[in-house]
């Protein structure tokens, strides 16, 4: 598999805190606007390999962060 794919959030201070979160456990990720044809609340968006999927959601779990959803682009 490859690409990228994004969290989507409610809020930006949840997105922030995502980020801050899986770069701390290593994972290759970074804030962008929202894709225009994904709907969210909040109008950042964390990009991620799509390789590391699995581990973005399960760091973001365990951190209790708030998130949308994962999507693929």
């Amino acid at each position: 598999m490859s690409g990228h794919g994004v969290v989507l959030f409610h809020t930006t201070s949840a997105a922030m805190r995502a980020e801050k979160v899986a770069k701390k456990a290593g994972l290759d990720v970074k804030l962008i606007p929202t894709p225009r044809q994904l709907s969210s609340d909040c109008g950042i968006a964390l990009r991620f390999n799509r390789e590391e999927g699995d581990d973005v959601r399960n760091v973001l779990d365990e951190a209790r962060v708030e998130y949308d959803g994962l999507r693929k682009i």
